[in-house]
């Protein structure tokens, strides 16, 4: 599974180390997700090495390419999260939270490509929306048609429907 994302942490001193990764599309292919047409990220360890456990410090910066939800269109979307995660020894059985891992007594390495690939695609937003359609700067045929199709605002005898005046109450 990913070899270069594996960190043998058995020869370390005690103290901090840092540790640089590259995550790109065939990371993702690694994974089968296909949402992104382009991902050039970096992704940044700092492992701080104690006597009985880790403390890894997830870095990601960088940028996916997305496709709008609304329009189509494709979009560039800034990705800047971290994560913390301590990794303790023992037996499985003991882990119940997702910012502790517990691994087997004796394990000499980690592999962190699941982590970075789980804040990643965590970090990405619900909504994929084109920032040109929140400031008014996309033209497209898919937006002048939706346009097109909203719903007017129903008048009563020439004058807004006095029904609506209660739902506005409401908020």
């Amino acid at each position: 599974m990913l070899k270069e994302f594996t960190i043998p942490f058995v020869g370390l001193k005690d103290g901090k180390h840092e540790f640089l990764f590259t995550i790109d599309n065939a990371f993702f292919e690694h994974f089968e997700f296909t949402d992104f047409n382009e991902a050039s990220l970096e992704g940044k360890i700092v492992l701080n090495k104690k006597p009985n456990f880790l403390e890894l410090h997830f870095n990601v910066l960088g940028n996916v390419v997305l496709l709008c939800d609304v329009s189509t269109e494709l979009f560039n979307h800034e990705v800047k999260t971290e994560f913390n995660l301590i990794v303790k020894f023992g037996s499985s059985s003991e882990n119940n939270s997702d910012e502790i891992l517990v691994i087997p007594e004796g394990s000499y390495q980690i592999n962190v490509a699941q982590n970075f690939y789980e804040i990643v695609v965590l970090s990405l937003p619900l909504k994929r929306v084109h920032p040109g359609i929140e400031d008014g700067t996309l033209k497209s045929e898919i937006l002048t048609k939706l346009k097109e199709l909203e719903p007017k605002e129903e008048k009563l005898n020439g004058e807004k429907d006095p029904r609506w005046n209660k739902l506005k109450d409401l908020l």
